[in-house]
């Protein structure tokens, strides 16, 4: 029955990712993870940590000065505040990465805006969008200054999930500009039990708005994960592929969420 179940989810996210022509984050970035209609309660922290590991691909590096991907940690911090029940402000720092030669970088630091659209009593399915903006370091992304439009949309049938996340990334500054970059992220996850449930993400990317539809010359990855309710804690683990035009080949990937504020020591913290 599982096997049965992750091959139909393997299915529909191919067709979901071909439909839609889809593009990945950049190869290994700080974050790999398809948005979806989690929120903070209004007035209160969260707190994800994102590590991703690129445990095979090549040694090219992308423009003078990069860091080698290869072997690279990254371990980041994403801290989280809801606003409103529509609204969440959130803070990623530090981009931490630790190279193959064990060389710590801070990495630099972005923060974002997440809105989910207000829902009727009953309504499965959601909509709503987020901005991001930060700033990286020369050995990341030759350009500094970066920002990315996230559209993000999903439902829940039974013990199905599905979630496509539509991203136009750009540069704010930098020496090499170039036409906002498109990509499609896609997540169709079944709930094996209440605590547990299997997927598959897709990362695809389609190319610039003046040179739309190539996916040859994009970016592209696919990762099996899974999602682990641990109460106060959640994890969420895949290992994928990389192909296309991206060099990382093999990557292992962790989302590890917090009991920030029993952290701090809240007395009004939520589980």
């Amino acid at each position: 029955m599982a096997w049965r179940v992750m091959r139909q989810g393997v299915a529909l996210a191919a067709i979901a990712g071909g439909a839609l022509a889809t593009q990945p984050a950049l190869a290994a970035p700080e974050e790999i993870q398809v948005y979806m209609d989690e929120m903070d309660q209004p007035g209160h922290f969260g707190l994800d940590t994102h590590i991703n590991y690129v445990a095979d691909g090549t040694t090219t590096d992308d423009y003078a000065g990069a860091q080698q991907a290869l072997h690279r940690l990254r371990v980041t911090p994403e801290f989280s505040y809801g606003i409103t029940p529509y609204l969440e402000a959130g803070l990623y720092l530090p981009l931490a990465t630790l190279d193959g030669q064990g060389r710590l970088d801070p990495g630099g630091v972005k923060t974002r805006l997440k809105f989910i659209a207000p829902r009727r009593p009953g309504q499965n399915w959601w909509w709503g969008a987020n901005f991001e903006i930060g700033h990286v370091d020369h050995k990341l992304d030759i350009n500094p200054w970066n920002a990315e439009l996230k559209g993000i949309v999903g439902t829940r049938l039974g013990k199905w999930t599905l979630a496509e996340n539509a991203n136009v990334d750009f540069v704010v500054s930098g020496p090499v500009g170039h036409s906002p970059e498109v990509e499609f992220d896609t997540r169709v996850a079944y709930a094996m039990t209440k605590k547990v449930s299997l997927g598959v993400e897709s990362y695809n990317g389609t190319g610039s708005f003046a040179h739309f539809g190539n996916l040859h010359g994009s970016d592209q990855s696919i990762f099996a994960v899974a999602d682990v309710d641990l109460g106060r804690w959640a994890l969420n683990l895949g290992v994928g592929h990389g192909y296309g035009t991206n060099a990382d080949t093999t990557i292992v990937k962790a989302i590890v969420s917090l009991p920030f504020e029993r952290i701090l020591g809240r007395r009004n913290a939520v589980d």
